[in-house]
C-alpha cells in the first residue's frame, strides 16, 4: 500500500478518514511519535499498519533518517538473518561478497518489522539481543556492531496465543508489546468508506485514464454494508477491477461484493482466532477454486506470500485443493 492510501488530519499526511476508530489510533500516534518507545501494531492484514508506521517514523525526531520495512513472512528461512544483520564474504554458500542487512541501512532512523510473528524462534533470539544491546553481528562474523534503531513491529496475529503454543518467544514478545496500537479494521471505519472511494477514484482516474466521477448510489451502499474481510486492500482492488468495466463516468460495483461475506458466529458466540483465520482461508480458497498462487489465487486476495498461506493451511488443517 502506497503512503498516500489513508490521509487523516493537518498532522498526518496520507491518511484519509474520520472516523472515530481510527482518530483514536493517530492520537495514540502523537503520543508515541516523539519518544522512542518500541511499538507493537496489530489488526488484521490490510488495515494499513504500514501507513501508520510512517505515520509515528514521520512524527518523529529519526524524521530525516531511513525507515526501513523488512516482510518477515516474505523472506526464506534459511536468509532471515542474512536479510535483517548482513553476512560476510563466504559465509555461506552463495555469500560472494559482504551484504549490508536492514539494521545497519536503518541506523540512526527506523527499522519496520512487519508480519513479526512469522519470524523463526532462532532468529527471535537473535532480534533480542539486539532490542536489549543494540548490537548484533554479520552472518559469518565475529565483531560485534552497535547500532542505534527505533523498532516498530506489526503483526496480524495474536502474539499471546503464539507464545502460549510456543511459536513465539515470550521474552521477545514482551521487548515489542511495549506500546501496542491496534488499528481498527475497515468494518469498523464505515463512515470512511466514501472518503476512501473517493480518494480511490481520483487515483484511478489518472491511472486509467478514464473520466470517473463517482460510484452508484446502490454501489455506496453496498459497500457501506459490506464486512470487507480484506479491508482497505480488498476495497481498492474492488474498486479498482469495476472502474476498469466501468462504461461510463459513473461506477457500478460489482455484484461479487457480497459473495465473501466474514462468517459471523451463531447465537452471539465468540469463536477463537484459528477458527476465524481458517474460514477465512477456506472462503478466499473456494473463491479461487483451490488456486493458492498467481494473479486470481488466494494468496493475492489475501495479500500474503504463497509460502506464508501454505504454512499457515498446514498449521490450520486446511488441505490444499
Amino acid at each position: 500500500m502506497s503512503r498516500d492510501e489513508l490521509t487523516v488530519g493537518p498532522t498526518f499526511e496520507g491518511i484519509i478518514g474520520d472516523s472515530p476508530a481510527l482518530r483514536a489510533v493517530l492520537r495514540s500516534v502523537r503520543k508515541v511519535a516523539g519518544v522512542e518507545t518500541t511499538v507493537l501494531l496489530t489488526g488484521e492484514t490490510g488495515t494499513g499498519k504500514e501507513l501508520i508506521a510512517r505515520a509515528i517514523h514521520d512524527a518523529s525526531p529519526r524524521k530525516g533518517k531511513p525507515l526501513v520495512k523488512v516482510n518477515c513472512g516474505a523472506i526464506p528461512q534459511a536468509l532471515v538473518e542474512s536479510e535483517l544483520f548482513g553476512h560476510e564474504r563466504g559465509a555461506f554458500t552463495g555469500a560472494l561478497q559482504r551484504r549490508i542487512g536492514r539494521f545497519e541501512m536503518a541506523d540512526g532512523g527506523t527499522l519496520f518489522l512487519d508480519e513479526v510473528g512469522e519470524l523463526p524462534l532462532d532468529t527471535q533470539v537473535k532480534l533480542l539481543r539486539v532490542l536489549q544491546e543494540q548490537e548484533f553481528e554479520r552472518v559469518g562474523g565475529t565483531r560485534s556492531m552497535k547500532v542505534d534503531v527505533r523498532i516498530i513491529a506489526a503483526t496480524n496475529r495474536d502474539l499471546e496465543a503464539e507464545v502460549a503454543a510456543g511459536r513465539f518467544r515470550r521474552d521477545l514478545f514482551y521487548r515489542l508489546n511495549v506500546f501496542p496500537v491496534r488499528i481498527p479494521t475497515l468494518r469498523e471505519r464505515g463512515t470512511d468508506i466514501p472518503l476512501l472511494v473517493n480518494h480511490f477514484l481520483a487515483h484511478l482516474q489518472r491511472k486509467l485514464a478514464k473520466p470517473l466521477q463517482r460510484v452508484t448510489p446502490e454501489s455506496m451502499e453496498r459497500m457501506q454494508a459490506y464486512s470487507w474481510p480484506g479491508n482497505i486492500r480488498e476495497l481498492q482492488n474492488v474498486l479498482e477491477r469495476s472502474c476498469v468495466m466501468a462504461m461510463t463516468p459513473v461506477v457500478e460495483i460489482e455484484d461479487a461484493l457480497v459473495a465473501l461475506p466474514v462468517a459471523r458466529p451463531t447465537n452471539g458466540a465468540i469463536t477463537t482466532l484459528d477458527e476465524n483465520e481458517r474460514a477465512h482461508i477456506r472462503r478466499a480458497l473456494a473463491a479461487t477454486g483451490g488456486r493458492i498462487h498467481g494473479p486470481r489465487g488466494a494468496a493475492n486476495i489475501l495479500d500474503i506470500n504463497p509460502s506464508t498461506l501454505r504454512s499457515r493451511m498446514e498449521k490450520l488443517g486446511i488441505e490444499a485443493a
